[in-house]
């Protein structure tokens, strides 16, 4: 079982999901750069949150043009497990793998903080191992986090189980519907704004995170 973490030019989360998934998890990965990147050896990928470049355009759109997400695009197609952290989210909704828009915060500034999370669904390739209802502790670090799609869309997001994770006790960035994180129909593509291998550990201060990668694993197997 070998997981792809792609670095893209601005990425300064991948080492530390990479350190999650050697040493916390205890699975084989890469730390691959996003030209190089081809899915076949692979059986999951991450995007790991950070930057990428072109951010200043709009969050994730030069990315989602990168040769990393042809690769990726042929590995969802292959039911293979995707995750997108934080920047890896935007990239995701830019590449349209995900529904929905990562819009600037509501207050205007960059916010780098603890939340609260509750998970609506554990329906997905990266939510498995939750309780549904489960309380989750996660920080988060973004600018353009807010997420948004328009009513029609968020009844079928809804409808169709897509929302994994919403924001509970307080909505630090005016998402709609507090949402945090959603999942493709397929339930093998998730994004979210939060950082998971931020919290993977107890020496950071939750250890809630670690659960979206065993959930992977536990998917693949």
């Amino acid at each position: 079982m070998k997981v792809a973490v792609i670095q893209f030019p601005g990425s300064n989360c991948d080492l530390d999901t990479l350190h999650v998934l050697r040493n916390v998890v205890r699975v084989q990965a890469d730390l691959i750069w996003h030209k190089d990147f081809k899915d076949s050896e692979y059986d999951a990928a991450i995007l790991p949150g950070g930057f990428s470049y072109g951010d200043h355009l709009r969050a994730g759109i030069i990315a989602a043009y990168s040769p990393a997400m042809v690769s990726i695009k042929e590995m969802v197609k292959q039911k293979k497990p995707v995750l997108g952290i934080c920047n890896g989210f935007q990239i995701l909704v830019e590449s349209s793998l995900l529904p929905g828009a990562l819009l600037r915060n509501s207050g205007l500034k960059f916010l780098c903080k603890w939340t609260t999370l509750k998970v609506e669904t554990n329906n997905s390739a990266f939510t498995r191992l939750y309780e549904m209802g489960q309380t989750v502790r996660m920080p988060i670090a973004h600018n353009e986090g807010r997420y948004f799609v328009d009513e029609e869309m968020l009844k079928a997001l809804h409808r169709n189980d897509q929302v994994v994770f919403r924001y509970s006790g307080g909505n630090p960035n005016g998402a709609i519907d507090d949402i945090a994180g959603i999942c493709n129909e397929d339930r093998n593509v998730v994004g979210l704004m939060p950082h998971p291998e931020r919290a993977s550990e107890s020496i950071l201060g939750s250890e809630d995170g670690r659960k979206m990668f065993e959930s992977m694993l536990s998917w693949l197997k």
